[in-house]
């Protein structure tokens, strides 16, 4: 039995961590389903599931959810009854756009239809906040596209599709455009594709009911030449955002007009240490839901980099690197309690789990791993 003076120090220990931004576990609401797309070949059949639970930090074995062909990226719809996967392939009729539905007792994925994408190489898919429509990047293509989602969760023709023109200066791999990713401002009325082949955040008016895209004005914001900006986070309070440049490793902050679509460059750092020489691609970009942390991911350093957020200005300030057991990190995301990280390592076929420090957002290895056969994407799904 707790006595007065237990009780007296377990109210201490829940004030020092709201003082910390966070609260203590509800344990019964502590677990989550993994999904994880993957690139197929002779170790994957596509879409693999494993449990997580948010109270200790495991992560259960992985399972295959569906079989589908190179599903790179993944999208989970607000209602948690259906998932889309890009069909990241190129071809005459390019790649495509997947939808399946979520069991909720099992976890697994049925098949329900699959659209175009629009053009070759769909690696980014979002839906959006309405849960009306899926927005989709095509690297290889150089374009975006909307699909519209039926009641029942399928998807149907595209309703909207724009073309990027033109290149920039790395003569390798920005000899065209190449959209690396699409996100959706939190009110639902802008777009804004990241594309590294022009050194351009595109910016785009988003009709939640006709799924419809028109150029804004301005239509975009611009990276230094051959930064190559690769994915794009919105910081919770929507006053700020952050890209992650793939070709110059680097981590560029912006203000955001809400009113006007407006995206402005207030600060761009390094994601790599000083001494660091060799080869090195960032890839993913993820803000912390308490908005004290920005987290992105290094290629070749093989680590994820860790940035404090000014409260006032979305300025940043490095807090270190982790690399401990990391290789080829293409993707990670947070757990929805905000006390965990995983990282998807491509070259290794695992995930990898990190403790997240709750003052000083620093990345805490924790031992815990699972094997999964190249992994590109994690999303977290509340049981």
């Amino acid at each position: 039995m707790l006595t007065a003076l237990s009780w007296f120090r377990l109210g201490w220990v829940a004030l020092a961590l709201a003082a910390a931004g966070w609260a203590l576990a509800d344990t019964s609401a502590g677990r989550f389903w993994v999904f994880v797309g993957t690139s197929t070949g002779k170790k994957s059949k596509g879409i693999y599931r494993l449990e997580f639970d948010a109270t200790t930090g495991q992560l259960g074995p992985a399972e295959l959810a569906a079989e589908t062909s190179r599903p790179t990226f993944l999208a989970i719809h607000p209602s948690q009854k259906f998932l889309y996967a890009v069909g990241e392939l190129d071809g005459p009729k390019g790649g495509a756009v997947n939808a399946f539905g979520i069991d909720p007792t099992t976890g697994k994925l049925t098949f329900l239809n699959q659209q175009p994408s629009g053009g070759n190489g769909p690696c980014h898919v979002v839906v959006d906040q309405a849960g009306k429509h899926v927005l989709v990047a095509n690297y290889g293509g150089g374009s975006a596209s909307v699909l519209p989602i039926r009641p029942d969760g399928s998807l149907g023709p595209a309703t909207a599709f724009v073309q990027h023109v033109g290149k920039s200066v790395n003569p390798r791999r920005q000899e065209a455009p190449h959209a690396h990713c699409i996100n959706l401002d939190p009110a639902n009325r802008f777009a804004f594709v990241a594309d590294l082949g022009l050194d351009q955040v595109l910016i785009y008016r988003f009709d939640p009911d006709r799924g419809s895209l028109v150029a804004n004005t301005p239509p975009h914001v611009a990276m230094a030449p051959g930064a190559g900006p690769r994915h794009f986070a919105f910081h919770p309070n929507g006053k700020w955002a952050y890209a992650i440049n793939e070709l110059d490793s680097t981590l560029t902050a912006m203000s955001y007009d809400a009113a006007t679509g407006t995206l402005t460059k207030v600060q761009t750092e390094s994601t790599l240490p000083k001494d660091f020489t060799g080869t090195n691609y960032p890839a993913e970009v993820v803000v912390h839901p308490s908005g004290k942390w920005v987290y992105g991911s290094n290629r070749g350093h093989n680590s994820i980099v860790v940035f404090a957020i000014d409260g006032t200005t979305g300025k940043l300030t490095l807090v270190g690197h982790q690399a401990h057991n990391i290789k080829t990190p293409r993707n990670f995301n947070l757990d929805p309690t905000g006390r965990w990280l995983i990282v998807a390592n491509q070259d290794a076929d695992s995930l990898v789990v990190f403790r997240i420090h709750p003052e000083s957002g620093a990345l805490e290895s924790t031992g815990e791993s699972a094997a999964v056969p190249t992994p590109m994407c994690v999303k977290f799904y509340k049981r």
